[in-house]
């Protein structure tokens, strides 16, 4: 494993809105990573850097190519992971790469192979794990007995990124974008797998991709539930509901409460404030470069995810139930 060091110079690329949240953590709240260099095609990127006091790239290859840069984030459309990928391999370069892992299976398995050939960490970034009412539910679910039944969301307002609607960039809608934090969160909170879905998609807002999915879903002890995921309101939530044989769990990830139910009984379950679910990814990130922790999120775990929502767009091709 890598030697341990005081700092790990990182190389963030994609410095747009979600990649700009690594750069400004990795520069303000994870001592022992220090931002050496951004990477971002527009001249905001120049900008970036000067405030942040690290070097600007135009090109996201001579960021992975760079001296100064041990370790890269990338945050691009997920049509770029695989080259971003190989290029990281390469030059023997730790990578955390933003979800989705990749657009399809093939692609995903690929990296994930990459990397375990060569021994180098890889690292995805599923922050919500790290979000406080999903640990909750993952340290409540025993509770309310022998999971049965579930049902869980996420819809977030209309996609404002042109590029999300783009087939070239994008690859997939909510299928991919949205619903891949929903099918890991599952797979975290539950312990379970997801074995096979019936899914359906519609257009209402985009042009070209699909803003809202609805899924049947059967893990692999038998419960079965729905997952529904949209970007086509302008109202957010995040609710994961779960059915045991002894009870009910409920939480909502955006508005953070949690609860227990039992017969008539309501219980709110203490909560530590919300936090930026980025901050701990890095610093658990930190601890696999530095060979002191597991890795908090593998490939395998980026593949498996992509595996259940590649699954839905296949299901919705088909009209059928689709094994995972």
């Amino acid at each position: 494993m890598i030697s341990l060091k005081k700092k790990w110079q990182v190389g963030v690329i994609g410095t747009g809105k979600h990649g700009s949240r690594y750069a400004r953590h990795i520069v303000n709240d994870v001592e022992g990573l220090e931002l050496a260099a951004v990477s971002r095609r527009s001249e905001e990127g120049q900008k970036q850097a000067e405030a942040w006091s690290c070097r600007w790239y135009g090109d996201w290859r001579q960021l992975v190519e760079a001296p100064e840069v041990e370790c890269v984030v990338a945050a691009m459309p997920p049509v770029f992971n695989r080259e971003i990928a190989a290029a990281c391999v390469a030059a023997g370069k730790p990578l955390l790469l933003e979800k989705p892992m990749a657009v399809s299976v093939t692609e995903a398995a690929a990296i994930n192979q990459s990397f375990c050939q060569q021994a180098l960490p890889l690292t995805i970034g599923q922050t919500l794990r790290y979000n406080r009412v999903v640990r909750a539910l993952r340290d409540q679910l025993a509770s309310i007995g022998a999971l049965q039944s579930f049902a869980v969301n996420l819809r977030l307002e209309p996609a404002m990124l042109d590029w999300l609607d783009d087939p070239a960039l994008a690859g997939a809608g909510v299928s991919f974008h949205t619903a891949v934090h929903v099918f890991d969160a599952l797979r975290f909170i539950t312990g379970r797998e997801i074995i096979r879905v019936m899914a359906r998609v519609r257009c209402f807002r985009s042009a070209h991709l699909e803003d809202i999915l609805l899924v049947l879903v059967e893990l692999d002890n038998g419960a079965i539930g729905t997952v529904d995921c949209s970007k086509i309101s302008p109202a957010r939530s995040g609710r994961f509901e779960f059915v045991g044989e002894t009870g009910q769990l409920h939480g909502d990830q955006v508005h953070h409460f949690c609860e227990r139910i039992r017969g008539m009984e309501r219980v709110s379950l203490d909560l530590e404030p919300p936090v930026s679910a980025i901050v701990p990814l890095l610093v658990d990130w930190l601890g696999w470069l530095r060979g002191t922790q597991a890795n908090p999120v593998s490939g395998e775990e980026g593949l498996a995810a992509v595996r259940i929502s590649e699954a839905c767009l296949r299901s919705a091709a088909a009209g059928r139930w689709v094994e995972v």
